[in-house]
C-alpha cells in the first residue's frame, strides 16, 4: 500500500494501527508509572520522557524489521497464529498478581526499567501493527508516527476509558483477530496452497478470524469466571 492520503484504504489502515496501539499498550503505561513512582516530582517527568524516548525508539526499530520480513513464506501464517492467541489473551480476565516492575529511585534506573520492560511486552504490538501495515513501511511509519505521542500524553485517560468501557477491549481483540486473519490468508505460502480467489477473499478470512476470536475468547471468559465463582463459594 503507497502513501496516498486521498486513499480510503489507507486512512482504514492507519485507523487500526492506532487503534491496535491504544488497545495493547495499556500495560506499557502502567509500567511506566510503576517503574518511576518513587522518583521526585520533576525526575518522574524526565523519567517518563526518556524512558518514553528510548521504549518508543526500539519498538519503531522492531516494528520496521517485522513489516519487512513478514512477507516471506509461512512468517505471516506464524504471526497471525500467534496474534489469535494475544487476541483471546486481552479478552481474560487479568491475573491479580498484576505487573512484577521494581520501582527505582534513581533516574536512569527508571528510564532502564521502562526501556527493558517495554521491549519484552511488546511482541504483540510489533506483529500487529506489522500486519496492520500489510508491508508497507511508509503506512507503518506514518501510523506510528500519529498514535505514539496519543498514548504518551494520554496513557492514564486511555486507560480509564478502558476500564469504564470494555467494549474497546472487545472491539479492540475482534480488530486483532480480523488482522490476524487477513495475515494467515495472504501469506505466500499459504497462497501458494490455495486456487485462485476472488479480491474480496482476504476480507473474509479477517471477518472470521474476528468473529473466532470473540467467540473462543467469551467462551473462555465465562468458564474462567464460573471457576472463579465456584472457588469464592
Amino acid at each position: 500500500m503507497e502513501l496516498d492520503l486521498t486513499s480510503a484504504a489507507f486512512w482504514i489502515a492507519v485507523g487500526q494501527i492506532i487503534l491496535i496501539d491504544i488497545v495493547l499498550s495499556g500495560d506499557n503505561a502502567v509500567v511506566i508509572a510503576l517503574a518511576c513512582r518513587n522518583l521526585s516530582p520533576e525526575q518522574r517527568r524526565k523519567g517518563i520522557l526518556w524512558g518514553v524516548a528510548g521504549a518508543v525508539s526500539l519498538r519503531v526499530v522492531l516494528t520496521v524489521f517485522a513489516a519487512l520480513v513478514m512477507n516471506l513464506p509461512w512468517l505471516k501464517l506464524v504471526g497471525g497464529l500467534l496474534l489469535v492467541w494475544i487476541a483471546v489473551k486481552l479478552m481474560l480476565p487479568e491475573d491479580e498478581e498484576g505487573h512484577d516492575i521494581e520501582p527505582s529511585a534513581h533516574l536512569w534506573g527508571a528510564v532502564k526499567t521502562i526501556v527493558v520492560a517495554d521491549f519484552v511486552m511488546s511482541l504483540d504490538n510489533v506483529i500487529a501493527v506489522a500486519g496492520a501495515a500489510h508491508g508497507s513501511l511508509a503506512l507503518l511509519l506514518f501510523g506510528l508516527a500519529v498514535s505514539i505521542p496519543l498514548i504518551v500524553w494520554s496513557s492514564q485517560l486511555i486507560l480509564h476509558w478502558m476500564e469504564r468501557f470494555p467494549s474497546i477491549v472487545l472491539f479492540g481483540a475482534g480488530l486483532l483477530g480480523y488482522v490476524a486473519g487477513q495475515m494467515i490468508f495472504t501469506d505466500p505460502g499459504v497462497l501458494g496452497l490455495l486456487p485462485p480467489l476472488p479480491a474480496w477473499s482476504s476480507k473474509a478470512a479477517g471477518v472470521v478470524g474476528a468473529v473466532l476470536v470473540v467467540a473462543v475468547g467469551r467462551w473462555l471468559e465465562q468458564r474462567i469466571l464460573a471457576r472463579q465463582d465456584v472457588t469464592v463459594v
